[in-house]
């Protein structure tokens, strides 16, 4: 048996055990990269852990650690509160409001992970006051960055055209752009009207046809449970309500503006400028940064970046080329290029998207060559495939969303996750290569 084929079946063995006995999948894969690592692939230890995502552990550990004090001193009260006013008192336009900014933020330049680290703390936090399914919050703000992900100015566009052009394959940027956004704004649609919109737009209507000038401020938060529709709770008016800026929410605030500047203006870390944003509140308020270190999600934590280093000792020891090369063996070139996309879509669900797209277009030259297969529709649905499934919770965005979401709701947003994470995972690549190339034919 290949050491591929090996790696494989461990996989899936994490899987299996997991779901089966409630053991942590992160401890599972860590335990599973140690194993096949050493044994199968004789690697030392270093070598196992070099797959390790310590940028994605600081961000996880640094945003939630900084979110968790802007709870605490009520920061992200106060924008919640400052959102609802922008919007007139209508709590069902604020999803799309996260959609927006999600996506306007990647197509200027910044990475998906940063905008999604950005705002799913306070779309979360937001969803958790007033009433609205946490799982509707947080796919709308990782879709509304999956929108954004292939601009001419954004990271996957400029890495995905530049792959496409070095392969000296013909592509479109702007098919490739605009194909995506409108996949994923129609899969914000989806989610808005079958995760709970209708709800709050009636829940919003009732309440300004029978008080025009009332606006939300703190109401008591209503639990969202798994399949249930969150309806917007009754505002109430009361003036010790309404938070007002203090020493700590204005530097928190500032914080906040210097973390969106620094990642977008200047590349820097997201996690790191987190993590000194949050050390240097704890100095500023102990009081409140007490019990911050506390409310961070260390299972999560374990659990993606346990995960991440399994597929990475996969990536290593050259498991996806191994598929690619297979599939490349198939006679149809449309089929081929539809086991692309799945490949695409299935690792990425677990790894790096722009490392998936760098690894499989070059291998979509072969397909290419017969002229069966139109180069940019095939471009656009293997992009489309890899990207949209940043939701699962395994992904850095999916893992964002679990992270933040009230403590009491994160096994719900969890399991809700990996059902729609891997709903995409079979549903994304047959419709899109559907569309683009077969229907399309580009």
């Amino acid at each position: 048996m290949s050491e591929q084929l090996i790696s494989i079946l461990a996989l899936l063995a994490i899987f299996l055990i997991g779901t089966l006995r409630a053991v942590n999948l992160g401890a599972l894969a860590l335990v599973a990269s140690f194993v096949v690592g050493a044994a199968v692939l004789g690697m030392d230890t270093p070598e196992v852990l070099a797959g390790f995502p310590a940028e994605l552990f600081v961000i996880l550990v640094g945003v939630t650690y900084l979110f968790a004090i802007a709870r605490n001193n009520g920061t992200v009260e106060w924008l919640v509160q400052a959102a609802i006013r922008l919007v007139g008192g209508r709590v069902a336009a604020i999803p799309w409001v996260m959609f927006t900014v999600s996506c306007v933020l990647v197509s200027l330049g910044a990475v998906s992970p940063a905008a999604v680290a950005i705002i799913a703390p306070i779309g979360m936090t937001f969803a958790a006051r007033y009433g609205i399914n946490p799982l509707l919050m947080g796919l709308m703000v990782v879709h509304g960055s999956a929108a954004g992900n292939f601009s001419p100015l954004g990271v996957l566009g400029v890495v995905t055209n530049g792959v496409v052009d070095s392969s000296g394959i013909a592509g479109d940027p702007t098919i490739l752009f605009l194909s995506n956004l409108v996949f994923n704004v129609l899969l914000g649609a989806g989610i808005y009207f079958g995760f709970g919109g209708r709800h709050l737009i009636a829940a919003d209507r009732k309440r300004h046809h029978s008080s025009p000038a009332a606006t939300p401020a703190t109401p008591e938060p209503r639990r969202a449970g798994p399949g249930a529709v969150a309806l917007a709770p009754e505002p109430t008016k009361t003036d010790t309500d309404v938070l007002t800026l203090n020493r700590d929410r204005i530097v928190t605030l500032a914080s906040m503006i210097a973390l969106v500047i620094g990642a977008l203006v200047f590349d820097l870390d997201v996690g790191l400028m987190s993590l000194t944003a949050a050390v240097l509140l704890t100095l500023l308020a102990p009081s409140t940064a007490k019990e911050a270190v506390g409310q961070i999600n260390w299972g999560v934590v374990l659990l993606v970046c346990g995960i991440v280093t399994y597929v990475s000792l996969m990536q290593e020891n050259g498991t996806v080329g191994y598929l690619g090369n297979a599939i490349t063996q198939v006679d149809a070139p449309l089929l081929a290029a539809l086991l692309i996309c799945y490949i695409g879509a299935i690792v990425s669900a677990f790894a790096s998207t722009t490392g998936i797209l760098g690894a499989l277009i070059p291998l979509a030259v072969p397909l290419l060559a017969t002229g069966q297969v139109g180069a940019i529709g095939l471009v656009a649905a293997l992009s489309i495939s890899s990207s949209v499934v940043d939701s699962s919770p395994f992904s850095t965005n999916g893992a964002m969303v679990v992270a933040n979401a009230p403590k009491e709701q994160q096994a719900m947003v969890y399991q809700q996750l990996m059902k729609w994470g891997f709903g995409l995972v079979l549903a994304a690549p047959l419709l899109s290569w559907a569309a683009l190339t077969v229907l399309a034919g580009w």
